[in-house]
């Protein structure tokens, strides 16, 4: 009989609990293996580099380099890099920039339980996996329209209780200006008040506080 061929994973991660975890549960099968564990982004592009894994779990809010940057920044030296995003967080626009930075995989941390091994298997296998609570978030928005990036700086700085006049010296334009922004922002999120607009935000992926 042939050897079998180990899937040598890459986890990244910054609470360690979390990747021991995850670890033990990749370890105990017999045909995969945990090759390096990262913190955050940085790590995780230089422990790529270093081991070249088959398969990547990678989360996306951590310290210093986001997880977003990170797949950028692998994928642009190595295309074929298999990345799957691990994540608290089902935002479809978090997605979207995930997928466009080139994961192949996208899986809640809620479902690791049941999920993780799978998808390693069909993202090593050269699939995409997309669970249906994202897909069906995708396809509930594609028709909206995209915040623009004054717009996102504008409601950062709502989120952080900032007024329209501290948010219009921050960013070197009127407070009429800032009240434009704000219009378009709750027209586009379908938001009743800045603290609903926050909130979706939130919720889909636009912010990450």
């Amino acid at each position: 009989m042939s050897e079998i061929r180990t899937i040598r994973v890459l986890t990244v991660d910054d609470h360690p609990l979390l990747r021991t975890g995850i670890s033990g549960a990749i370890n105990a099968q017999p045909d995969m293996s945990v090759v390096a564990e990262a913190a955050d982004g940085e790590e995780a592009i230089a422990s790529f580099r270093l081991h070249r894994p088959d398969v990547t779990l990678m989360d996306i809010r951590m310290p210093k380099t986001n997880g977003i940057d990170a797949i950028s920044a692998i994928r642009k030296d190595f295309p074929n890099a298999r990345i799957v995003v691990l994540t608290t967080y089902g935002g479809d626009i978090q997605a979207l920039r995930a997928f466009k930075a080139g994961a192949v995989g996208y899986l809640l941390k809620s479902m690791l339980r049941t999920e993780l091994i799978d998808t390693i298997r069909l993202a090593h296998a050269g699939m995409r996996r997309i669970p249906p609570e994202i897909a069906q978030e995708l396809a509930e928005h594609a028709g909206d329209e995209i915040l623009t990036t004054r717009e996102i700086e504008v409601l950062r700085d709502v989120a952080k209780g900032s007024s329209n006049k501290v948010i219009a010296s921050r960013l070197a334009i009127s407070e009429h200006t800032v009240k434009g922004h704000l219009k378009n922002i709750l027209s586009k999120l379908d938001a009743s008040d800045r603290t609903h607009a926050v909130m979706i935000a939130l919720k889909r992926g636009f912010l990450d506080i």
